[in-house]
């Protein structure tokens, strides 16, 4: 059996909702369905502004009596905000737990994808652990009491360096990170990606951005994808992707000669793709349906 990796998720944070309204309040906001969400079931999900636009996106997790939003750090305060922003006479608490709670990856060297199906979950006895509901391959995320959080399981090995080998898996993968590859009040959820890494449930009722989501989803209004490149050479975010003289895309994460490139639909079949002098070839994961 190969060793688990495990990495310390230390830009990742809580926030808890919880009270007798939480799942009415989170079911008219968040783009997945809330009453998947169980102690055996987490949920991948994201609040949008009226106009389909990506604000925040976060796991949502059943924990004793709270749903734990685990979510980029640096957002937590406008999160908050927004959802109270949504609160009005609804019988909720929204609280920031990030210095109770601490968020973790982990995953096989080789690869190999966990047993197990995505968003599994199981409540362990200072927190929780679930397959990441985005991806098998992205393995298993972790949020423990930090007060709980002195010892590991058997197996797991705690290395900061192997960061950069989950970062390039998630590249590789097509998967969007929070903080780099989402745009606040910019990205469109179905141009990253967002259905078909079960972050949509276009069977649900009502929430905010739901009108425009749809509309792209059931019109084929996608334009543009996000999608895996590879490249040799040294390219940074924000570099723009030219097919020939015409502007195409950006690039966005960039690891070890791999990145995510947000390209027009019709550059991505062009032969030659451009950033700062350097060709970049497209990959399309397999779980991407153009």
């Amino acid at each position: 059996m190969s060793t688990k990796i495990q990495i310390p998720l230390n830009k990742r944070g809580i926030v808890s909702v919880s009270g007798e309204d939480t799942r009415e309040f989170l079911q008219g906001l968040i783009t997945n369905d809330i009453e998947k969400v169980s102690e055996t079931q987490t949920i991948y999900a994201a609040l949008l502004t009226p106009q389909g636009k990506l604000l925040h996106d976060f796991f949502i997790v059943k924990y004793k009596n709270l749903f734990l939003l685990e979510c980029e750090n640096a957002g937590i305060p406008n999160l908050i905000s927004r959802l109270s922003t949504y609160r009005l006479r609804a019988k909720v608490n929204i609280t920031d737990e990030t210095n109770k709670f601490a968020v973790s990856a982990s995953f096989k060297p080789d690869s190999e994808e966990l047993l197990g199906k995505v968003g599994s979950t199981a409540i362990l006895s200072d927190g929780v652990s679930f397959i990441d509901p985005r991806h098998k391959a992205l393995g298993e995320r972790t949020i423990r009491l930090i007060d709980g959080n002195k010892s590991l399981e058997s197996g797991v090995t705690v290395l900061n360096k192997n960061l950069e080998a989950y970062e390039t898996l998630r590249i590789m993968l097509g998967v969007p990170d929070s903080f780099i590859d989402l745009v606040p009040e910019k990205s469109m959820p179905l141009e990253v990606g967002f259905d078909e890494l079960n972050g949509v449930d276009f069977e649900k009722g009502c929430y905010v951005g739901q009108e425009v989501t749809a509309r792209m989803k059931h019109r084929n209004l996608v334009k543009r994808r996000l999608f895996p490149i590879e490249f040799d050479g040294a390219l940074s975010p924000g570099a723009v992707v030219k097919g020939g003289e015409i502007d195409v895309g950006t690039i966005y994460s960039v690891m070890s000669g791999r990145g995510l490139a947000l390209l027009r639909l019709e550059a991505v079949t062009k032969d030659r793709l451009w950033a700062d002098g350097i060709q970049i070839k497209p990959r399309k994961p397999g779980w991407m349906t153009v």
